[in-house]
């Protein structure tokens, strides 16, 4: 027994049918894991937001329920981490570890918030998931049967996550007083511990993810001379890029400098791909940039939280 469709007769068409499932199955564990980050990060930010009363305001519009804006977060993101092919998305992982190294090095002088930083890897977690499965599952014989197991499991852990937030959104300020609800006690107790949990496991993920985007872009490479023509550029245009955002968040901060930075990256990017890429790559770029202009549309309101905090 091997693939999902090993029984089926080898028909090119067939092929390319499994190669796209198993692409869908990769971006809807991507789109999952953003959903339990974001979660998570909305459970911490209202608790954060009860605990302080001058910040009503912001805790009413974080628990504003949008039933109709989570699936379809999660159908899009599913949408554009399955277009975006192995080697951007691989780029694209690089690129947000030098950028987080950097971030965390300036965490001390008080420069941002880990809870932002951890916004703004929503679209870099999607790709380090999806680089790291497909350097995992590389010529596995039961390739779909394991994706389609990880997606279900990345959908209940979703699921049960949103669940969460719905819960403390609605109910615990008051379970919260009356001490009756063992979730929301535990919460009481432990809930500032969420930032270092999401800190751990978001620093294991890009490890991994990283190991991953490294071998994926050097398959590729016949030659070092052809390995070293294209890091070259690469470290340099990262090492700028990332100078270049640090000197920006420290002169302004909100919304436009995000929407700038998002813009900046993937036009640096771009422009290095027209050097060393190819003509799906460039594609590939503007689906990138379009996932991270919807992470951050879709996470407005719990960046303002951020930058109030």
């Amino acid at each position: 027994m091997f693939s999902l469709g090993s029984w089926l007769p080898a028909l090119p068409g067939l092929a390319w049918g499994w190669a796209l499932l198993d692409a869908l199955l990769q971006g809807l564990v991507g789109a999952c894991a953003i959903s339990v980050l974001c979660s998570l990060l909305k459970v911490y930010l209202y608790i954060q937001c009860t605990n302080n009363p001058e910040r009503q305001a912001e805790k009413e519009a974080i628990a504003a329920q949008r039933p109709l804006l989570e699936p379809l977060h999660v159908l899009v993101l599913t949408s554009v981490l399955a277009l975006v092919g192995s080697r951007v998305a691989a780029l694209v992982v690089l690129e947000f570890s030098l950028r987080a190294i950097s971030t965390i090095l300036s965490l001390g002088k008080g420069a941002h918030s880990s809870s932002q930083l951890y916004l703004l890897c929503q679209y870099s977690l999607g790709c380090g998931v999806s680089c790291g499965l497909s350097f995992l599952l590389e010529g596995a014989p039961h390739r779909s049967w394991n994706l389609a197991l990880a997606a279900g499991l990345a959908g209940l852990l979703a699921l049960h996550t949103r669940r969460l937030a719905r819960h403390v959104c609605a109910l615990y300020e008051l379970h919260s007083r009356a001490r009756y609800c063992g979730i929301c006690i535990l919460l009481l107790a432990a809930g500032h511990g969420i930032p270092r949990l999401l800190r751990n496991a978001l620093a294991l993920t890009f490890a991994v993810a990283d190991l991953a985007a490294v071998e994926l872009i050097n398959r590729d490479f016949l030659s070092t001379g052809e390995a070293v023509r294209f890091w070259t550029p690469l470290t340099i245009c990262y090492t700028l890029l990332v100078v270049y955002m640090q000197e920006e968040s420290q002169q302004s901060t909100g919304r436009g400098l995000m929407f700038r930075t998002v813009v900046v990256r993937m036009g640096g990017l771009f422009i290095l791909l027209l050097t060393v890429g190819r003509w799906t790559d460039i594609l590939h770029v503007f689906v990138s940039l379009l996932g991270e202009l919807w992470c951050l549309l879709c996470s407005g309101v719990l960046l303002e939280s951020c930058w109030r905090q």
